[in-house]
């Protein structure tokens, strides 16, 4: 009996159990597919594994006006206000503004928010003030921005807005000031409230000075009652009139939906230009996140035609062509420039151009190095704008002066120094002592720093900077070629050899040497250097600076001693343990995360590292350790990215990894190929022209090319041309789960020209 029960209740509870599954199956055949920006999610990465998160960014691409919530990290459950503009990458709202309602004696500048329901995604941001018992729904367009406070309490609300550095005025229901940012540069705000306030004042301790105003904050309050204000407002990087100028030519009224809705389209199409079909939800969401950073940086700062230049602190007519900035080069010379030349050929050329006239205008005639809306920060080491000049010209981009652009790179070279994180002019001791020997000099251990302009904590780098430098002239050279200039090509040329300076036969790597010409010992390639390694290397250990040759990998091989020791020497180094505790080594090393032995994931140095066994006749290797790395450090989740990323540098290794190619030498128009992720990519790569990956079985399994075509003939190298693929074309791989370690096995891919 009880049997007969058990069964009769299971059966019920199947038949109810496949009612709702076809119901389900139901709702999904008729829900509408997903577009590109619904795969985005703003929160993989924003809780760090060491240093910096990810920021879950709201903004249209490559635009002014961007923000993400005011908070120390995703864990915390209060919000420091309400962003207005964040106009550097990854710093602090430059104005923001607090609502309020209650006790006007309770009234703060600041006063932390608890939240819940928060909602982002890169066109809209909303979210519940739980216990003020307020809704916030925000969206942005280029230089403009919509909010709409709800109220549900009784009583006037407040709406406080404050600056760190500058004033702020109301008048009936307009709101303007500006924030002083540095260098000469402010941010000016133009905004309209659609309720009129009834009184502004300035608060303080214990309420409200109503007769005192402008100042760095003000409070308004609103008729008692008031259940929604909307808020619409301008940025400018000229003056406030100009920002009321950029909020009227963008945004008409309070809707926020309608400005959404324009926010969505447009990142639909920009997205858009890369469709992905036939992996997991969790692929396409890590490939169209990754992507969706690549657009957080440069920003377009051209207003109407015109553009605030904090190089001479002047406003200037940009004559037809965009001005940006906010780029870090160190970090996405690699990466994010060769993406846009793909897929944004147009944005790509004005903001090269951008950085030539930045070089001009400063009156020092050299490359900037982390451009800025305040100016060049001259941040990290070398001068990697360069290759971003050199890669872009031999890839076919012709929207900006090439023998202007070569006046300003060789001048980098030649007139700003070499030290880490400096703008001394002219070139100190040190740089004439690589001009010289073609090192850069290290201190022998105990021994006292006595050049003056090198930073107590950056130190020299001489690793970094003479592999850096190597790689800067080898691109130099390829502009001075382009442009005719024979003695000047092959004089750089010459000095793209000098990483050979410092490699140390006995040991394979690239070791420190002091003045005098010896290396440097006692040395451990894993942890000597110092916090960040930064004597001898730079926030990556000896082992990821064994690789730093991007120039010349076919002269590396040979150095290490052939494919096969350089095989081993790549496994080697995955293969390396920690020498001690983890917590030891990220005391000295903490941007040396997203380790894989010895490698990191986490950093710049490394994107290229996993493509080098192509070089060595096994590219099956790079297969196999691309979709590898992937699967271990990219992730839909919040600790989904392993390290700085910098707004796009490591995100658009990301990408193009995804995709199944990767451009290993800036300068060259080559790419070598990995792995793919989906069985079907297709690219715009502009006038109408397409460049389609057809991975046939690809899957996290099948992750190993048995065969290809490319343009319908046999392709048996691990690398193709640029021109291969700029006017649109095919790359056809058949797949499989075991490798084919036959396929490219002698072909590797190209290096640089042969020492003259």
């Amino acid at each position: 009996m009880m049997k007969a029960k058990y069964l009769l209740a299971l059966t019920g509870i199947v038949g109810t159990l496949s009612l709702s599954l076809t119901a389900t199956a139901q709702k999904a055949a008729t829900a509408p597919a997903k577009q590109p920006v619904d795969f985005v999610n703003p929160h993989i990465g924003n809780i760090s594994h060491m240093l910096v998160p990810t920021y879950p960014t709201t903004h249209l691409p490559n635009s002014m006006m961007r923000v993400f919530p005011v908070r120390q990290d995703y864990t915390t459950n209060r919000l420091g206000g309400l962003p207005l503009i964040v106009t550097h990458h990854r710093s602090i709202s430059s104005f923001n503004f607090y609502p309020y309602q209650g006790d006007e004696t309770e009234i703060a500048v600041s006063k932390p928010l608890s939240y819940d329901q928060e909602k982002v995604t890169p066109y809209r941001y909303q979210v519940y003030l739980d216990e003020l018992n307020m809704g916030v729904d925000f969206a942005p367009s280029h230089q403009s921005a919509v909010y709409n406070i709800t109220f549900e309490k009784q009583g006037a609300p407040y709406l406080i807005f404050n600056c760190r550095r500058g004033q702020l005025r109301a008048s009936a229901n307009v709101l303007s000031g500006y924030q002083e940012l540095g260098n000469h540069t402010s941010v000016y705000l133009y905004a309209e409230t659609d309720v009129a306030p009834t009184k502004a004042g300035v608060p303080q301790q214990g309420g409200v000075n109503w007769n005192s105003a402008p100042a760095a904050a003000i409070a308004l309050v609103y008729p008692a009652g008031t259940k929604k204000i909307g808020i619409r407002y301008g940025v400018s990087f000229i003056s406030e009139e100009q920002a009321k100028k950029n909020l009227n030519r963008e945004i008409h009224n309070y809707d926020v939906n309608a400005v959404a809705a324009t926010g969505r389209r447009i990142w639909n199409e920009a997205l858009g230009k890369i469709a992905v079909e036939g992996a997991s939800d969790k692929e396409t969401t890590v490939f169209y996140t990754s992507l969706y950073r690549t657009f957080e940086r440069p920003i377009c700062i051209s207003e109407d035609g015109r553009y605030f230049s904090a190089s001479d602190g002047k406003v200037h007519n940009d004559e037809g062509h965009p001005f940006s900035t906010d780029d870090w080069t160190w970090d996405t010379y690699r990466a994010a420039h060769p993406l846009r030349i793909l897929i944004n050929k147009g944005v790509e050329n004005d903001i090269l151009r951008s950085y030539i006239l930045m070089a001009q205008q400063t009156g020092q005639n050299w490359m900037p190095t982390f451009p800025g809306v305040t100016g060049d920060e001259h941040g990290m080491n070398s001068n990697h704008g360069i290759a971003s000049i050199a890669d872009a010209y031999a890839k076919g981009l012709r929207g900006f002066d090439l023998a202007k652009a070569y006046e300003v790179c060789k001048g980098a070279i030649e007139d700003k120094s070499l030290l880490p994180w400096s703008n001394a002019v002219p070139s100190g001791e040190l740089d004439e002592f690589y001009k010289k020997h073609g090192y850069f000099p290290a201190l022998k251990p105990g021994e006292k720093e006595t050049v003056p302009n090198v930073s107590k904590w950056e130190k020299r780098q001489p690793i970094a900077v003479t592999l850096g430098t190597s790689f800067d002239e080898w691109c130099l050279s390829q502009i001075a070629g382009d442009l005719g200039k024979t003695a000047d090509a092959e004089h750089y040329l010459k000095a793209s050899y000098n990483y050979r300076n410092v490699f140390n036969p006995k040991t394979g790597f690239f070791h420190p040497k002091d003045k005098d010409g010896n290396f440097i010992e006692p040395l451990d390639y894993r942890t000597s250097g110092g916090p960040g390694a930064r004597d001898y290397y730079d926030e990556n250990n000896g082992y990821i600076y064994r690789w730093d040759v991007q120039h010349n990998i076919g002269d590396l091989v040979n150095l290490v001693g052939g494919n096969k020791k350089f095989v081993a020497a790549l496994e080697d180094m995955f293969n390396e343990p920690y020498p001690m505790s983890r917590w030891d080594f990220y005391a000295i090393l903490p941007d040396h995360t997203g380790n894989v032995g010895m490698f990191s994931m986490a950093n710049e140095p490394s994107f290229h590292i996993p493509y080098l066994y192509n070089y060595a006749g096994e590219p099956w290797r790079t297969q196999k350790r691309i979709r590898s790395l992937l699967d271990q450090w990219y992730r839909n989740d919040l600790m989904g990215v392993p390290g700085d990323e910098d707004g796009g540098g490591m995100t658009a290794f990301v990408v193009f990894s995804q995709l199944g190619f990767y451009p290993v030498t800036p300068g060259s128009p080559t790419y070598n190929i990995g792995s793919p992720s989906f069985p079907h990519v297709k690219m715009n790569v502009g006038n109408g022209k397409f460049f389609e990956i057809k991975a046939h079985n690809a899957s996290f399994t099948n992750k190993y090319i048995q065969s290809a075509k490319l343009n319908g003939v046999v392709l048996n190298q691990p690398w193709f041309k640029h021109s291969d693929i700029a006017n649109g074309g095919l790359l056809e791989l058949e797949m499989g789960p075991v490798a084919n370690k036959t396929w490219g096995a002698n072909s590797p891919p190209p290096s640089a020209a042969p020492m003259p």
